[in-house]
C-alpha cells in the first residue's frame, strides 16, 4: 500500500508554497519563480523589515504599507474555499488579451478595493480609489506588473510613480532593492506602451487604448516637472522615448514589409523592395494621420513625430542598401527611386506628402553623390569593353562576303545604342548627374573613335587577300557611312555643358575627319589616275584647238559620280567638295606651272575664252553634284581676267579682289599668272605685284573690294599649288654663259 501524504498542520507552510516560513525552501523556489516571471527582484521579501507595527514607507508613517509579494499567497490560499484549486503563478508570467480580465480570485487582491479597480474603464482609471471614495492601499510590485500586462497602464504608471516616491523617501531595506523594482516595473511599462503604439499603427482604425499611452505621457510629464528630494532616473523624458520608439516601430514595420537585403544583386528585386517599402510607408503614415494623431494634442504634434521616424527609418534602409555591393542595373534603380519615384509616389501622396515635404530625400546628398560616382564608374568600365568587343567582330567582318549596308548599319547603330541607354536615362535622376555621365561617355567614344580610326586605316592600306575584287570601295563606303552617326553623337554628348567636353569633341572631330580622308582617298584615287593622262595635256595648243581632253575629264567625274550613290549626305558632300577642289587644282597647275605663254592680245583672249567655257562647264558639273564649295567656281573666272586685262590700274584691281576671295594667294602666283599672258614690263610687273607686297606686309591700305569679309578667308587653295621658282639676278656678268641662253626649254607660244 503506497505511503499516503501526511496533510500540513494549520500552522504549517503548505508544502510547495513559494513563500514558506522555511528561508531555505522559500529561496529555492524564489529562484523558480524568478525564472517564470522574468522579473527577478519582483519575487523577493524583505528581510529587512521588522515585523509587527512601526513606520510604514510612506514620509509620515503610514499605517497603510504597501504589501509585500509573498503576502499575497498566503492571503489568497486563506480566502480560498476548501478544496479548492488554486491559480497558477504562471498567470502573472504570461500576459492576456489586453480586452480581457483575470479570474475572481486574483481580482481580489485589492481587498476592499476591487470593485473600484473594476469599475473603471479599459485604461485602469478607476483603480485610484474605491466606490466610497476610500483611497485603497498601494499594491505591491507583482500586483503592479500584473496591472502593467493586463494593460491597465494608467493605473500601473500611478502606483509605479507612488513607489518611486516611496524610494525617494525613506532609505530602502535592502539597499537598492526597491530602486531595481521601479526600474523593471517601467521596463515593462514601457515595453506595453510601445506596443500598443505599434498595434494601433497596424490596426489602421480607431484604437482606445491610445488614450491610456496618452495619459501615462502625461502623468510622466507631470512627475519629470514635480519639485521634490532627487530619485534615481528622473527626468525620464517619456516624451522623447516616445520619439525614438515612433521610429523603432516604423523601423520593425518597414523591416516586416521588405526584410533587408531582400533585393540585393537584383535589379528586379531590388525595384520590388523598394516599391514595397513605399507603399508601407504611405500606408502606415495614412493611418497615423487618420486614427492615431487624433489621439494626441495637437502639443505633441504626432503626425511629425511618426513622419520623422518614419523617414529616419526609411534613410537607415536606404543607406543600407547603398553599402551593399551593387551593378550597374541596381544603382540606377537605387538613384531612379530616390530622385524620381519618392516624390513623385510619395511625396506627392495628397495625404502623406505634406508631413514629409521638408524632410528631404531619404539619401544624404554625399550619399547620392558616391551612387552617382560610383554609378558613373560602373557604366564606364562596362561600355569601354562591350565596345571593344563590338569594333573587334564589326573588322571581322570587313573582308567577308557582306553587304555595305549590313556593315554600316551593324557597328554604329549598335555603338550608339550602348551608349544612348546611359545618356538618356542618367539626366532623369539629375541634371548634373546626365552631365557627369555624357562627359564619362564622350571620353569613351573618343578612345573608341581613334581605335575604329587606327584599324581603318590600317585595313584600307593593306586589304585582305580574302577581299572580293573591287570590293575595297564598297568597304570604304561602308565605313564612312559610319561617321556621321558618330559625329552627331558625339556633338550631343558635347551639348551637354561639361567645361571638358570642348576639347574632347574636337578630339572626337578630328579622329572622324581621318576616317573620312582615308576613305576619300581609297574611293578617289582610281579616279586621278584615270583623270592624270588628260591633265596633263591641259594648256597645250591641241587643247586651244580641240576639247577632247576636256570632254574626256568630265566624262570620267560624272561615271565616278553615279558610284557615290551608297554615301549618306554627309560624307557624299565631303567627298564632292573634296573632288571639285582637287580637280580645280589639277585644271590650274598647268597655267601656273609656266606650260602656255601668249605673245598676243589675240592668243590671250583664245585662251580666255578657253578658260571661261570650261569654268561654265565646271561649275555646271560640281552644281549637279551638289558641291558643298561654290566659291571655288570664282578661281578660274579671276585668273582669266588677269589674262584678259590691258589697263594697270585694272589689274590692280583684280588682283586684290583675287586676295579677297583667296587670301593665301602670294606674289607668286600671281607672276606666274603674268607670265602666262607675256607681261614682261619691270614697272607694271611692279605695280601689280606691289599690291599683294603691300598687303602682306601689313604697310597699305587694302582697296575697296577688299575691304568686306568673304566667307572663302578661311578656306585655302593656292596654298596646295607650288610655287614655282623665281629668277635671282647675279651681282657679275657671265658673256660666256650668253650662248648657252639657246638651250633653255622653248614653252609653247600662241
Amino acid at each position: 500500500m503506497p505511503l499516503l501524504r501526511k496533510p500540513p498542520r494549520e500552522d504549517e507552510d503548505e508544502p510547495g508554497d513559494p513563500f514558506a516560513s522555511s528561508p531555505e525552501s522559500r529561496f529555492r523556489r524564489r529562484a523558480t519563480l524568478e525564472l517564470l516571471v522574468g522579473l527577478g527582484p519582483f519575487g523577493r521579501s524583505r528581510r529587512g523589515a521588522p515585523p509587527g507595527p512601526g513606520p510604514g514607507p510612506g514620509p509620515g508613517g503610514d499605517a497603510r504599507a504597501r504589501r509585500r509579494s509573498e503576502d499575497l499567497g498566503r492571503r489568497r490560499r486563506k480566502d480560498e474555499p476548501s478544496g479548492a484549486k488554486r491559480g497558477s503563478w504562471l498567470r502573472l508570467a504570461v500576459p492576456t488579451p489586453w480586452g480581457q480580465r483575470g479570474a475572481g480570485a486574483e481580482r481580489a487582491v485589492t481587498g476592499d478595493g476591487a470593485d473600484g479597480a473594476a469599475a473603471g474603464d479599459g485604461d485602469g482609471a478607476g483603480q485610484g480609489t474605491d466606490g466610497r471614495g476610500k483611497e485603497k492601499e498601494p499594491l505591491s510590485v507583482l500586483e503592479i506588473l500584473e496591472l502593467i500586462q493586463r494593460r491597465e497602464l494608467v493605473a500601473a504608471d500611478e502606483q509605479i510613480i507612488a513607489l518611486e516616491a516611496e524610494c525617494a523617501a525613506s532609505p530602502p531595506s535592502p539597499p537598492g532593492r526597491q530602486e531595481r523594482d521601479v526600474a523593471l516595473l517601467y521596463r515593462a511599462l514601457l515595453a506595453q506602451l510601445w506596443a500598443v503604439l505599434a498595434e494601433a499603427v497596424a490596426a489602421a482604425r480607431p484604437f482606445p487604448l491610445l488614450r491610456s499611452v496618452l495619459r501615462v505621457l502625461q502623468q510622466e510629464d507631470a512627475a519629470d516637472q514635480r519639485p521634490g528630494p532627487g530619485r534615481a532616473g528622473r527626468p525620464r523624458r517619456l516624451r522623447q522615448r516616445w520619439h525614438e520608439a515612433a521610429e523603432r516601430a516604423a523601423g520593425e514595420r518597414l523591416a516586416q514589409a521588405a526584410p533587408p537585403g531582400a533585393g540585393a544583386g537584383v535589379g528586379a528585386a531590388l525595384s520590388a523592395e523598394l516599391a514595397a517599402l513605399a507603399e508601407r510607408l504611405l500606408r502606415d503614415l495614412s493611418s497615423v494621420r487618420r486614427h492615431v494623431a487624433p489621439a494626441f494634442p495637437p502639443a505633441y504634434d504626432a503626425a511629425a513625430v511618426y513622419a520623422r521616424g518614419y523617414h529616419r527609418a526609411l534613410a537607415q534602409r536606404l543607406g543600407a542598401a547603398a553599402q551593399r555591393p551593387l551593378g550597374v542595373t541596381e544603382l540606377y534603380v537605387l538613384l531612379e527611386w530616390n530622385c524620381g519615384a519618392y516624390p513623385r509616389e510619395v511625396l506627392g501622396n495628397p495625404e502623406v506628402g505634406p508631413l514629409l515635404q521638408a524632410l528631404g530625400p531619404p539619401l544624404p546628398p554625399e550619399t547620392q553623390r558616391s551612387l552617382e560616382s560610383s554609378c558613373i564608374s560602373a557604366v564606364k568600365a562596362k561600355v569601354e569593353a562591350a565596345l571593344a568587343q563590338e569594333l573587334q567582330l564589326s573588322e571581322d567582318t570587313w573582308a567577308e562576303e557582306v553587304t555595305s549596308q549590313e556593315l554600316q548599319e551593324g557597328l554604329a547603330p549598335r555603338v550608339t545604342g550602348l551608349l544612348r541607354a546611359h545618356v538618356d536615362r542618367a539626366p532623369q535622376i539629375t541634371p548634373e548627374f546626365g552631365r557627369e555621365m555624357a562627359q564619362s561617355l564622350l571620353g569613351v567614344l573618343v578612345t573608341f573613335l581613334h581605335s575604329f580610326q587606327r584599324k581603318v586605316e590600317r585595313f584600307l592600306e593593306a586589304p585582305n587577300d580574302s577581299c572580293p575584287p573591287d570590293g575595297t570601295a564598297g568597304r570604304a563606303i561602308a565605313l564612312v557611312n559610319c561617321c556621321p552617326t558618330f559625329r552627331s553623337f558625339a556633338e550631343r554628348l558635347a551639348q551637354f555643358g561639361h567645361p571638358e567636353g570642348e576639347e574632347l569633341r574636337r578630339q572626337a572631330q578630328g579622329a572622324l575627319d581621318k576616317v573620312t580622308r582615308s576613305c576619300n582617298h581609297v574611293l578617289t584615287q582610281r579616279l586621278f589616275e584615270d583623270l592624270k593622262p588628260y591633265f596633263n595635256k591641259l594648256m597645250k595648243r591641241k587643247w586651244l584647238t580641240s576639247s577632247d581632253t576636256f570632254d574626256s575629264i568630265v566624262m570620267l567625274i560624272t561615271s565616278f559620280a553615279q558610284k557615290l550613290r551608297p554615301l549618306h549626305p554627309e560624307p557624299y558632300q565631303v567627298l564632292v567638295s573634296d573632288l571639285h577642289r582637287r580637280v580645280l587644282l589639277e585644271y590650274v597647275r598647268p597655267l601656273l606651272s609656266g606650260r602656255v605663254v601668249c605673245t598676243s592680245a589675240k592668243a590671250r583672249a583664245r585662251v580666255a575664252a578657253r578658260l571661261s567655257d570650261e569654268a561654265r562647264q565646271l561649275r555646271e558639273l560640281f552644281t549637279r553634284l551638289d558641291s558643298a564649295s561654290p566659291w571655288l567656281d570664282s578661281v578660274v573666272p579671276r585668273l582669266r581676267e588677269l589674262l584678259v586685262l590691258e589697263d594697270t590700274a585694272a589689274l590692280q584691281m583684280e588682283v586684290g579682289v583675287l586676295a579677297r576671295d583667296f587670301p593665301d594667294v602670294r606674289r607668286e602666283h600671281v607672276a606666274a599668272v603674268l607670265d602666262a599672258r607675256g607681261l614682261r614690263s619691270p614697272s607694271a610687273r611692279h605695280e601689280i605685284l606691289g599690291v599683294l607686297r603691300d598687303l602682306e606686309r601689313g604697310g597699305a591700305v587694302a582697296p575697296a573690294p577688299l575691304a568686306p569679309a568673304s566667307p572663302s578667308r578661311h578656306r585655302a587653295f593656292f596654298a596646295e599649288l607650288p610655287v614655282p621658282g623665281a629668277g635671282r639676278c647675279l651681282p657679275f656678268q657671265l658673256p660666256r654663259l650668253a650662248p648657252m641662253a639657246r638651250l633653255r626649254r622653248r614653252r609653247p607660244r600662241l
